[in-house]
């Protein structure tokens, strides 16, 4: 047996929270890829944002070696992200494998993801495990799981493997099954190089580090490698492999996954999904790349502190190497200064995007409120596309405005069905379809605004179905809306960080929250602060924060009153001065609450 028939490439695949990184922990356990007196939990989910959180935010690859029938064969594990946010992660691992595991959790049966995820991995052609995680929680419900993956994806009962992660059950029988069932990788070691390029990330010493699976060829430190798309050549420094640290080889050959480092210094000079190949001997089929997912949600990001700019411009390009679908231009904001206007995949995105760039590069942000991209005809028949409240043009200028659908689907329990149809037509949501999933789950289909659901719609799902429901959705077109920019005032000057895009319907509530919450939010001063929430020249929205009141008379002991009125008329002048002149103290918190609005 050739050494390339020893290797098998594969992924796990799961909705968040269905045990991935346990049964990956499980697999680096019984290979013995790790030693046990440095193993933990979440081994490699290696942000501490990760282990904090219990979600894998990046794909991982490690290295195992398992022997079966005598012969030891190599496994090349990708650990995927489950969460809807993070489906780029996903389609990128599935294009350096040739099979999945799809993971589902016995006491929540198949979810959004899960189905989302499967149909993945169906169209990127890869042969498919299924296995049910968590069999030994007392509340695991394994036939009902079991019956659910026969009723929507058609695996026979005896096709599923039942494992717990946890307790390390069931472990060894998939491994087997990865060997067995998937196949070794369709490769030729003579054939010119062919690889693709998969992930990347920054190193201080050692620049740009490409992680890369070898379909065709070899490579070796010394040789020059070719760019495909980016049209650059460079010369390999180092090459490797992840063990689940990266360890140094002499070559990496077909079939085989793992890093090069070639002391790329510019970010901007790597593209995910690019091939690559040898210059003097390039291979005629290179990849078409990654299908490019666009940005769902807009927000600025801007330094609390403008010196800070440099640094926050550094950390982003750096950031955006190991995060293809973040993307970012130069903004600037009257209120806040010069910063950038970012486009992310959803909330959970903007999170993780902030707290990496706040804990890895020391950053106190301030971000504004987020928004989706509208496509807006003005009345001389031209296209504008806005990300931004100040971006709108001008209420004289705009013919037609149009904002994203998507299709969301949600699988919940039949028994919330009323009350979340209640919640998606309050949304401004279009029923599509119904499916029953087994006896007890269904799948509901809806066409929404983007912008009705990027806030905190999963949230109220998860309320209404006390956790048991899970959603997903994607992009349909652009339709016809109404949508009016509301400023917030404060003392009649505007600040445009909290400028925000509603539909007309919608507007009066809104702007009612915000300047409620930042009536709770802004101390009070020393003089009085009016908050206005306007659209247009018109002020459909307004709460004041009252003046300390300093007692500026506790010291007059007896005497006439005229004394007293006179230090109460200089104090009220000195008030309505600072009124004019005073700059009211917003902080931070303020711009993150509404934020979360």
């Amino acid at each position: 047996m050739s050494e390339i028939e020893r290797i098998r490439n594969f992924c796990i695949i799961a909705h968040i929270d269905h045990g991935k990184s346990t049964l990956a922990d499980r697999f680096l356990e019984i290979t013995g890829a790790i030693d046990k007196r440095k193993f933990e939990n979440q081994m490699l989910d290696s942000m501490e944002l990760e282990r904090e959180r219990g979600i894998t935010i990046k794909a991982k690859a490690v290295r195992l070696k398992f022997t079966y029938k005598e012969n030891d064969y190599i496994l090349n594990l990708i650990d995927t992200p489950g969460h809807v946010d993070f489906t780029y992660e996903v389609a990128k691992s599935l294009k350096a494998c040739e099979g999945a595991i799809l993971l589902v959790d016995a006491s929540q049966g198949v979810e959004a993801q899960t189905v989302a995820n499967f149909y993945l991995a169906l169209e990127a052609d890869l042969k498919i495990i299924p296995v049910v995680n968590k069999i030994d929680l007392p509340n695991a419900d394994v036939e009902r799981t079991l019956g659910q993956l026969n009723d929507i994806f058609g695996f026979k009962k005896e096709e599923v493997s039942l494992v717990s992660a946890k307790a390390g059950n069931g472990i060894n029988e998939v491994l087997t099954r990865v060997i067995e069932e998937f196949s070794a990788p369709q490769a030729s070691a003579d054939a010119p190089l062919k690889a693709i390029l998969f992930d990347s990330s920054f190193d201080v010493y050692r620049g740009v580090i490409l992680f890369v699976r070898i379909f065709d060829g070899r490579i070796t430190a010394g040789d020059n490698i070719f760019l495909m798309r980016k049209k650059i050549t460079y010369k390999v420094e180092e090459v490797g492999i992840f063990l689940p640290s990266m360890e140094k080889k002499e070559f990496l050959s077909s079939g085989e996954v793992g890093y090069i480092c070639c002391g790329i210094r510019d970010p901007h000079e790597v593209e995910m999904g690019d091939t690559v190949t040898n210059p003097d001997n390039p291979t005629l089929s290179p990849f078409e790349g990654y299908k490019k997912i666009p940005p769902m949600v807009f927000c600025g990001i801007f330094p609390s502190q403008s010196k800070s700019y440099p640094v926050l411009r550094g950390a982003i390009e750096k950031l955006r190497l190991s995060d293809s679908s973040f993307v970012y231009e130069p903004d600037n904001l009257g209120s806040l200064g010069y910063g950038f206007r970012c486009g992310f995949l959803g909330l959970l995105h903007i999170e993780i995007v902030q707290e990496r760039l706040e804990r890895e590069y020391n950053l106190d942000l301030i971000l504004t409120s987020p928004s989706v991209m509208y496509k807006v005809n003005t009345t001389t028949k031209e296209v504008v596309y806005v990300q931004s409240p100040h971006q709108l043009p001008d209420p004289s200028s705009i013919g037609e405005v149009y904002e994203p659908f998507v299709k969301a689907s949600i699988i919940a329990p039949i028994d919330e069905m009323d009350a979340i149809c209640d919640l998606a037509k309050s949304r401004r949501g279009t029923f599509v379809k119904m499916d029953y999933l087994g006896k007890d789950r269904l799948s509901i289909v809806f066409e929404l605004p983007l912008g009705e659901i990027i806030i905190d719609f999963y949230d109220k799902i998860k309320s209404i179905t006390k956790g048991y429901a899970s959603l997903d959705y994607e992009f349909i077109e652009y339709r016809k809306t109404e949508i009016v920019k509301i400023d917030i005032l404060f003392n009649k000057k505007q600040v445009e960080a909290f400028s925000i895009l509603v539909h007309k319907e919608k507007s009066e509530a809104r702007a009612r929250m915000v300047v409620e919450k930042l009536k709770e939010l802004i101390p009070r001063q020393m003089f009085e602060i009016s908050i206005q929430a306007a659209v247009g020249s018109k002020i459909i929205a307004s709460e004041r924060v009252s003046a300390l009141k300093k007692n500026v008379t506790s010291k007059c002991y007896g005497g006439d009153i005229t004394r007293k009125r006179k230090l109460w008329e200089k104090q009220k002048e000195g008030k309505k001065k600072l009124k004019q002149m005073g700059n009211i103290n917003v902080p931070q918190e303020a711009f993150l609450e509404v934020l979360k609005m």
